[in-house]
């Protein structure tokens, strides 16, 4: 996930943001505020999934993330938040793909969707016969998400569950597409690499559908934290359909710097889903990666969200990646106002959106490329910007009235 010294400075009527000033000076950091807008271009979520949430931490999120995320087991922080604020969405955390073998049950409440006694076919086995172990995870087990058994059994315990402990819906982690991302084995019955992720995804298509059905109809969410959907052209539709979807890796770096969430099919299918008002997309932006220099993975983190803008869309910055922490960016503070019109798309590759106070260009590319905001823009910080700006590659501009 790339790197970029950024700094804003006017130099003969354009304003140069992701180079570095003439004195040094570092660039403009996001505002201070953990005061969210009143009406927010993107709402704020939080993914309370590292460590046990404090009652504060509980009372904050109630007037600061629309949208809550919670180990099973949490059930009564989850009262305490509708409590608090009976708006918040909560959801509650379920594994799609895997089980645990270390003691991860508490109270009889379980992170994965089924008991991992359950049944022992349901472990998946590679083709010497042994379990499927998730290297970057001890003790995580790869499971048969293809077997019509194990996907019934998935939709009616975490549907029951559901209900019977009052959450709004289920963030289904683990919506795989590769598995060589947790291990190299190859799926028993399958001829290599290929066929084994074409399994498992074609199982996890079955799973979801099965899962988001059942739910749907208890009148609950499904909403998958999907990998990879942007090589896949429709995945994040399908899987999306009963809910929403999450995309953990926003406006994450690819091998040549550039911002790979912009490329392939799922950016066009995120934009129509977040325009419909059905569908919540959660976006996660690993700021904390160390290729990103001054705020650029925080600001094109914000910025994308932006584009996406829609009363369901909810973004967070991670700086640690470990959910430890609830996240917070002060962009999140800005009042940018309604859009004014849709996200475009210029031939340079640069995305821009308008919005009643304000304006946000985002550049997936890794070249620079210079765009007009409309006028009487500046910064939030309150220095006027140009009237042009240039924009580095795999950075944003983001302008307040």
């Amino acid at each position: 996930m790339h790197a970029r010294t950024i700094a804003a400075v006017l130099l003969a009527g354009t304003l140069l943001v992701g180079c570095a000033a003439a004195d040094g000076a570092p660039a403009e950091a996001p505002p201070a505020s953990r005061t969210p807008a009143a009406s927010p271009v993107t709402c704020g979520m939080w993914l309370a999934l590292g460590a046990e949430p404090t009652d504060a931490q509980l009372v904050d999120a109630a007037r600061r993330y629309p949208v809550v995320v919670l180990n099973a087991w949490e059930v009564a922080a989850q009262k305490r938040l509708r409590q608090l604020n009976p708006a918040v969405t909560v959801l509650v955390y379920k594994d799609l793909s895997s089980t645990r073998s270390y003691p991860a049950a508490r109270d009889g409440l379980m992170p994965s969707g089924v008991d991992p006694a359950a049944n022992p076919d349901w472990f998946a086995t590679d083709t010497s016969g042994q379990r499927i172990e998730w290297r970057p995870f001890p003790q995580h087990w790869q499971m048969t998400v293809w077997d019509t058994g194990y996907q019934r059994a998935w939709a009616d315990d975490v549907s029951a569950e559901t209900v019977r402990n009052g959450w709004d819906g289920v963030f289904a982690d683990n919506d795989i597409a590769d598995l060589s991302f947790y291990s190299n084995a190859v799926l028993a019955g399958t001829s290599g690499v290929d066929e084994t992720n074409r399994r498992i995804r074609d199982g996890l298509d079955r799973l979801v559908t099965t899962a988001g059905t059942e739910l749907e109809a208890r009148g609950k969410l499904l909403v998958p934290n999907l990998s990879e959907a942007r090589l896949f052209p429709g995945r994040w539709t399908e899987h999306s359909r009963f809910g929403g979807a999450m995309e953990e890796n926003f406006a994450q770096y690819g091998d040549d710097g550039s911002l790979i969430t912009w490329q392939g099919d799922q950016w066009d299918e995120m934009l129509r889903g977040a325009t419909d008002g059905k569908h919540l997309t959660l976006l996660v932006t690993k700021t904390g990666d160390d290729r990103s220099r001054d705020g650029a993975a925080e600001r094109a983190g914000f910025a994308g969200a932006a584009l996406l803008s829609g009363d369901r869309t909810c973004w967070t910055a991670s700086p640690t990646g470990d959910y430890s922490q609830p996240g917070w960016s002060g962009y999140q503070s800005l009042s940018l106002g309604a859009a004014t019109g849709p996200a475009r798309r210029d031939d340079d590759g640069v995305w821009t959106r308008e919005f009643a106070n304000g304006w946000v260009a985002l550049n997936p590319t890794t070249t620079s490329a210079t765009v007009t905001p409309p006028t009487g823009m500046r910064t939030p910080g309150g220095s006027p910007a140009g009237a042009d700006v240039t924009v580095p590659g795999a950075d944003a501009v983001i302008l307040v009235r």
